[in-house]
C-alpha cells in the first residue's frame, strides 16, 4: 500500500516537472494560433459559424492528433523507456532486419524526421518568444519598434545560459508553467461565461463544415490549425526523462483542459468582438493584467524554447552515437542527471539561425508560414515508422494496422500538403534547413562506410599480427600502452605506426574498442568484456547506448578498483591515430567527388577523440595517417 502511494506521489511530482519541459511548446501555441487561423489571407469571413468551425477544428485536432495518436498510440512504442524519432527508427530498424527495402525506407524516414526536428528547433524559439513580446503592441502601438530588439535580447540571454545547464532555470520550469496553464484556463473560462454559445464548437460537424465549405481557403487554413499541436513530438521525445504515465497525467489533468478552454475563450471573444482578431489572446485580458501576462508569457516561451534547444542537443548526440554525425564537442552540465548536456557548436549555430529567423521574418505571423512544414513533415514520418513497429515487431493485425495507419496518414498528409502552399511565404526555410541536415547525415554515413572499406584493405587480425610480431622479438619497454581500435580484434594503425617509427613494444598492452548498440543505454553488467591476448596483452570491449557518453578513464579506474585490471589509467600511454581524409575520384567510389570533399571537411572539423572518449590529455600520443577515399 505504501509503495503504491509512493509511486503515485512520484508520478505527480514528475508530472509537475514535465509541464515545463514537455508541454512548453504546445502550451504557448494559444499566443498565435487562433489569430493565424482567422487571418485575412485565407479569405474566410469572420462570422459566428466560421468562428465555431475554427474553434471546433482546434478542439478535435488536439483530441485526435495529440490525445489519441501520441498520448494513446505512439507513446506505447518505447525503446527501453526512451522515446523520440531516433528511438522509433531504432525500433523499426531492429524489427525489419533482413528486409532490405523496408529497412531502407525506415532509415530514410528516421533521418528525414530528425532533420525536420532540427528545423523545428530553430523556429520554435523564434516564434514563441516573438509572439509573447508582441503583446506590447496591444498595450501601445508605439511599442512595436521595441518588439524585435527585446525578442533578440531574450534569445541571446537564453542561449548564453545553456552552458550552465538546464538546472539553472529548471527550478522555475514546473511552477511557472503550472501558473501559465492555470492562467490559460482561468481567462478562458472567464471569456466563455460571457459568451457560452461557443461551447457548441465541441460538435465535430462545425469542424467538418469549416474545413470543407470554403474551397481553397479551407485547405489553406489547415496549415494554421496544425500550429495548435506543435510540440506534440516533445511528448514522445521526452518520455525517457519522465515516463509515459506522468506525461499522460499532466496532459489529461491540466494541459488539455487549459488549452481547449482557452481556445474556446478566444472564440467567445471573437464572436462578441471580431475586431479582436489582431491578437485575441491578449485581448481577453483586462488592461491592468496585460503587462503581467506579457511577462508570464515571455517566461513560458523561454521555457518552451529551452526544452526545444536541449532536445536538439539530445537528438544530435543520438545521431552522433548512431553514426550519422561526426563527433561534436559535448559537456555534461549535471553531476547527477546524465541527460543534461551542452553542445557549444550546436548552441552557437542555433543561436545565429534563430536570431536570423527573427530578423528576417519580422513577426510571428510571418514565422507561422514557415513553421508548419517541419512540424507536419516530422509527424507524417513518425506515423509511418510507428505503423512499421506495430505490424512488424508487435505483430498487430495487418488489417487493423493498415486501417489506422491510413487514417492518420491521410490527416498528416492533409496538414503537410497544406503547409507546402506556404513555401513561398517562408516554408522554404525549414525545408532548406532539413535538406542541409539530411545531406550532412547521409554524407557522414556514406563517408564512414567508404572510409571503413579503405581501412579494411590495410588492416590485420590482431591475434595473428601479434603472433608474427612476437616471433621477431621486438624491443620491449616498461609501462602500459593503450590502443583504441575501431574494429573489434583488429590491429590498430597506431600500434603499427608506433613500431614503424619508435621500433619498441610496451611491456603491457591494452586494446580497447568502443561499440555503440541500438539501444538507449547498456546495463552495467553488459558494459564490458575483458579478455587476455598474446604478448602480455588484454582486449577490452566497451558497449554504450546511443544516449550515453563513453568515458574510458572512468572505466579503467573502476576496473582497477575491482582488481580486474592492473593498470593505472593516469600512468598509461594512450596511442591514437589522427586520420587526414583526401578526396579522390576512384572508379569504385559510391559518392560524388563533392560529397567526398564535404565528408573530408566534416571529418577534419570533428571534435577530438581525446575529449570525446575522456582520455587523460597529458598521456596521449597521436600518430598521423593520410587516407584516400
Amino acid at each position: 500500500m505504501k509503495s503504491t502511494e509512493k509511486r503515485r506521489k512520484g508520478n505527480w511530482l514528475l508530472s509537475l516537472a514535465a509541464l515545463g519541459v514537455v508541454f512548453g511548446d504546445i502550451g504557448t501555441s494559444p499566443l498565435y494560433a487562433v489569430k493565424l487561423i482567422f487571418h485575412s489571407r485565407h479569405g474566410i469571413p469572420l462570422t459566428e459559424t466560421n468562428i465555431l468551425g475554427g474553434i471546433s477544428a482546434i478542439f478535435w485536432a488536439l483530441t485526435v492528433i495529440v490525445t489519441i495518436k501520441y498520448i494513446t498510440l505512439i507513446m506505447r512504442l518505447d525503446n527501453r523507456s526512451e522515446g523520440g524519432i531516433m528511438a522509433l527508427m531504432t525500433l523499426a530498424m531492429n524489427a525489419t532486419a533482413g528486409r532490405k527495402y523496408l529497412r531502407g525506407f525506415v532509415l530514410t524516414a528516421g533521418i528525414c524526421g530528425t532533420a525536420l526536428f532540427f528545423g523545428d528547433a530553430v523556429l520554435t524559439p523564434a516564434i514563441s518568444v516573438l509572439s509573447a513580446v508582441e503583446g506590447l503592441e496591444v498595450g501601445d502601438k508605439s511599442h512595436k519598434a521595441l518588439v524585435i530588439p527585446i525578442a533578440i535580447g531574450v534569445l541571446i540571454g537564453l542561449f548564453f545560459v545553456q552552458r550552465y545547464g538546464t538546472s539553472t532555470v529548471g527550478v522555475l520550469f514546473g511552477p511557472v508553467t503550472t501558473l501559465w496553464f492555470l492562467t490559460l484556463l482561468a481567462i478562458g473560462v472567464s471569456s466563455i461565461v460571457s459568451n457560452p454559445q461557443v461551447l457548441q464548437a465541441i460538435n465535430p460537424i462545425h469542424a467538418v463544415n469549416f474545413l470543407t465549405n470554403h474551397g481553397l481557403g479551407s485547405f489553406m487554413v489547415l496549415g494554421a490549425v496544425l500550429l495548435v499541436f506543435t510540440g506534440a513530438e516533445a511528448l514522445y521525445t521526452d518520455m525517457g526523462h519522465f515516463g509515459r504515465t506522468p506525461i499522460r497525467m499532466a496532459w489529461l489533468g491540466l494541459v488539455f483542459p487549459a488549452l481547449f478552454l482557452n481556445y474556446m475563450g478566444q472564440g467567445a471573444l471573437l464572436i462578441s468582438d471580431p475586431s479582436a482578431v489582431d491578437n485575441p489572446f491578449y485581448r481577453m485580458f483586462p488592461s491592468w493584467g496585460l503587462y503581467p501576462v506579457i511577462v508570464l508569457a515571455t517566461m513560458a516561451t523561454v521555457i518552451a524554447s529551452q526544452a526545444c534547444i536541449t532536445g536538439s542537443f539530445s537528438l544530435a548526440k543520438q545521431a552522433m552515437q548512431l553514426g550519422f554525425l561526426p563527433r561534436l564537442s559535448l559537456q555534461h552540465t549535471s553531476a547527477h542527471l546524465e541527460g543534461q548536456i551542452f553542445m557549444p557548436g550546436v548552441n552557437r549555430l542555433l543561436m545565429f539561425l534563430v536570431i536570423g529567423a527573427v530578423v528576417g521574418f519580422g513577426s510571428s505571423t510571418n514565422l507561422a508560414s514557415a513553421y508548419g512544414v517541419s512540424v507536419s513533415g516530422a509527424m507524417l514520418l513518425s506515423t509511418c515508422l510507428a505503423a512499421v513497429v506495430y505490424r512488424v515487431q508487435l505483430k498487430y493485425n495487418l488489417l487493423l494496422c493498415i486501417t489506422i495507419a491510413i487514417f492518420f496518414i491521410c490527416i498528416d498528409v492533409s496538414f503537410f500538403s497544406s503547409s507546402l502552399l506556404k513555401i513561398s511565404h517562408g516554408g522554404w526555410f525549414p525545408l532548406g534547413l532539413g535538406a542541409i541536415a539530411c545531406l550532412l547525415m547521409f554524407t557522414w554515413r556514406d563517408g564512414k562506410e567508404a572510409l571503413a572499406l579503405q581501412l579494411q584493405r590495410q588492416e590485420f587480425k590482431l591475434e595473428p599480427y601479434l603472433t608474427a610480431l612476437l616471433k621477431k622479438n621486438p624491443t620491449r619497454v616498461p609501462g602500459t600502452a593503450v590502443f583504441l581500435t575501431s574494429r573489434q580484434l583488429y590491429a590498430p594503425h597506431a600500434l603499427i605506426y608506433n613500431l614503424k617509427h619508435n621500433k619498441v613494444l610496451h611491456e603491457n598492452l591494452l586494446f580497447i574498442t568502443v561499440s555503440f548498440v541500438n539501444a538507449p543505454r547498456v546495463m552495467p553488467g553488459n558494459r564490458y568484456i575483458l579478455s587476455k591476448i598474446r604478448g602480455n596483452g588484454l582486449y577490452l570491449l566497451l558497449r554504450y547506448g546511443y544516449m550515453e557518453q563513453p568515458d574510458i578513464w572512468k572505466v579503467l579506474k573502476r576496473l582497477r578498483l575491482k582488481h580486474e585490471l592492473d593498470i593505472d589509467p593516469n600512468r598509461a600511454s594512450y596511442f591514437l591515430t589522427r586520420q587526414t581524409i583526401v578526396a579522390t575520384k576512384q572508379e569504385d567510389s559510391r559518392m560524388f567527388l563533392w560529397r567526398e570533399r564535404l565528408f573530408a571537411a566534416m571529418f577534419r572539423n570533428a571534435s577530438s577523440a581525446v575529449e570525446y572518449y575522456r582520455i587523460p590529455v597529458s598521456r596521449v600520443i597521436v600518430m598521423g595517417e593520410k587516407i584516400r577515399i
